[in-house]
């Protein structure tokens, strides 16, 4: 303490202070002890020098302890951009309960749900051991308490969650069949866990219809929408706008995709199903994930819908051009499709519109 003491009077005096990874965290107690912002704030600005990936979480524990919010927020961002890598560090079964929750209720992680949920099991594991339980299934549900209810199973796929959770006996018997029930079968029951995608985008949620009248009536026998596009820039595909029904609110089971059109490749999909309420509007259906989109590569965007006829569009356009004031222009070009359901063209169909990230 002493040394820190005259590295205080030095800085007071003179204005001057060196600062190393093995004296920082105790000279911003002192400083914020003392009441010496300028000090304080020399730390905090050699501290976001340093942040990096492995750090993260340790940096993050130390900007909540210290009330630091510009520093938790440039933690957060760190984490938001290289989740893997922060997850990995050994920092990150050392956090607090409360800096866990608040990292799990972040929509803006970049990491697979399943992956998420197994450091989770690290990190109660480890609390277990600093609270000299024996690390059982039960303890670990008891340390992680409303930690648990942040994982969101619902986005992962039936073989991650079979693989991991189900044999985790950290959730319930009744809980694993739930979400087993909520995988499978349509109408799905409600789980208790939130179902909102996770994505790191830092653009603005956008939408183009590429219809320019909308009609009645499309039916379905079984056989997918279709339509291929390509874009001019690197975009985010996070669903797709669908018409619903014509006779009134309806519950609709749907299966999208995006297809890597040359490679016959499938980047992303979800079973799910919407509900609507009997207008020509679009409701939204979204995949798990964001699906990465490149320019100048062909795609193809596909429905499969089971429920009664619908809406569809007309007057289809094979260009559409979204203007962003914050973005270059992003440009759609479609092609028709073959296998489209009732062996339609582009000018009209199903799939209007495309909600993606700039």
């Amino acid at each position: 303490m002493i040394c820190i003491c005259v590295l205080i009077s030095r800085f007071l005096y003179s204005d001057e202070v060196q600062i190393g990874p093995e004296t920082v965290m105790t000279t911003l107690y002192t400083a914020k002890k003392y009441a010496v912002p300028a000090l304080e704030a020399h730390c905090v600005d050699f501290l976001t020098k340093h942040l990096r990936a492995d750090n993260a979480f340790m940096l993050l524990t130390q900007a909540r302890l210290f009330d630091e919010p510009q520093l938790a927020s440039l933690c957060l961002d760190t984490i938001d951009k290289s989740t893997m890598d922060a997850i990995s560090a050994e920092g990150f079964t050392d956090i607090d309960i409360d800096t866990l929750c608040a990292v799990l209720e972040r929509d803006t992680l970049s990491i697979r749900e399943s992956r998420l949920f197994g450091a989770v099991v690290r990190w109660a594991e480890a609390e277990c051991q600093r609270q000299q339980l024996p690390v059982t299934f039960g303890n670990k549900q008891k340390v992680l308490g409303r930690a648990l209810s942040l994982i969101r199973f619902p986005l992962m796929t039936i073989e991650e969650f079979a693989a991991g959770p189900a044999q985790s006996g950290i959730l319930s018997d009744r809980e694993v069949v739930n979400l087993f029930l909520h995988f499978t079968v349509n109408p799905k029951p409600k789980v208790d866990y939130i179902d909102r995608p996770r994505c790191c985008l830092r653009g603005k949620e956008c939408s183009i219809n590429r219809f320019q009248q909308v009609e009645s009536r499309w039916g379905y026998s079984g056989t997918s929408d279709r339509i291929r596009f390509t874009v001019n820039r690197r975009i985010s595909i996070v669903g797709f706008g669908l018409y619903g029904s014509i006779h009134g609110p309806t519950d609709y089971q749907v299966n999208i995709q995006i297809i890597d059109y040359e490679k016959n490749q499938t980047l992303g999909q979800n079973d799910t199903g919407f509900s609507c309420d009997g207008t020509a509007s679009t409701f939204r259906v979204m995949f798990k994930e964001p699906i990465e989109i490149l320019p100048t590569v062909c795609y193809t965007a596909c429905a499969t819908l089971k429920g009664p006829d619908s809406h569809y569009g007309t007057k289809g356009l094979k260009k559409v051009i979204h203007e962003s004031p914050t973005a270059s222009k992003t440009c759609f070009v479609f092609y028709s499709s073959p296998g489209n359901n009732n062996g339609t063209s582009i000018e009209d169909g199903q799939i209007p519109e495309i909600i993606f990230y700039t």
